[in-house]
């Protein structure tokens, strides 16, 4: 982490890791999407345990990195819900292009 002297280098190094997560974002997406083309079941979309397991490893590893699971768990289960939707919507859009609609 940069030591910062004014809130202008504070902005800049927010907007600079924002533009990070944005990218480690978007292939995490990339990886949803596959599971939405990979899974034969629409049921199969939402899994509880995969759920607890997710977030259990984001809590542990917000333990690693000093980051406050007050953060961390709001963020994380909220992402997963999002990656859930848009899972969804490929799972579907593939059932539709097989189904010929």
């Amino acid at each position: 982490m940069v030591k910062c002297h004014t809130m202008g280098e504070v902005r800049r190094e927010i907007d600079r890791i924002d533009r990070e997560l944005a990218k480690l974002l978007a292939e995490r997406q990339g990886y949803i999407e596959q599971a939405g083309r990979i899974k034969g079941e629409r049921n199969a979309v939402r899994d509880e345990a995969r759920i607890e397991d997710v977030v259990q490893k984001a809590l542990a590893a917000a333990d690693q990195h000093g980051l406050s699971h007050a953060i961390a768990e709001p963020v994380w289960r909220l992402l997963i819900e999002k990656s859930i939707e848009h899972e969804y919507t490929i799972f579907d859009a593939k059932t539709r292009k097989t189904a010929g609609t």
